[in-house]
């Protein structure tokens, strides 16, 4: 039985999907020159899973939404306006539960290259969490979208 909580999320996931999508799309600053020297990206690697986290400021979040080669992407954001959020901890576990990356204080931006496989991906943020479960197939890129109402 499908509880009220996943449908509750479930729906915001694809509104707020629609509405990110939406943005890039719209934004102009996407075809504008980065400034390389404001980007701080750098691979990290972690029980052999590579990741890149960030997306603090312009220039760094158009430099990692230009990133290629990752195929689950993690957004986290708060209240009405979508504010990105950079203070998440995430971890990731194979359906079996066996824990993949756990990431402290990271975002708003996680970019990860993972195997083919069903995950938990489990976010949580001043004592409170989302759990939301996915399958990567290797052919195309997941985005998974973690907001936090304000107040919760």
């Amino acid at each position: 039985m499908i509880s009220v909580r996943y449908c509750r999320l479930t729906v915001l996931a694809g509104i707020l999907l629609a509405v990110t999508i939406a943005r890039v799309l719209a934004a102009p600053v996407v075809n504008e020159p980065i400034n390389m020297e404001a980007v701080q990206l750098a691979p990290q690697q972690q029980n052999g899973v590579e990741y890149l986290t960030g997306g603090i400021g312009l220039d760094e979040s158009q430099a990692l939404i230009q990133t290629r080669g990752y195929n689950l992407h993690i957004v986290s954001s708060t209240g009405p306006k979508d504010e990105y959020l950079p203070d998440v901890n995430i971890t990731i576990n194979k359906a079996g539960g066996e824990p993949v990356l756990s990431l402290i204080q990271v975002g708003p931006m996680v970019y990860v290259k993972l195997p083919a496989g069903k995950y938990q991906i489990v976010s949580s943020r001043e004592g409170h969490e989302n759990r939301q479960s996915i399958v990567v197939d290797g052919k195309g890129t997941q985005t998974v979208n973690v907001h936090w109402n304000d107040g919760y």
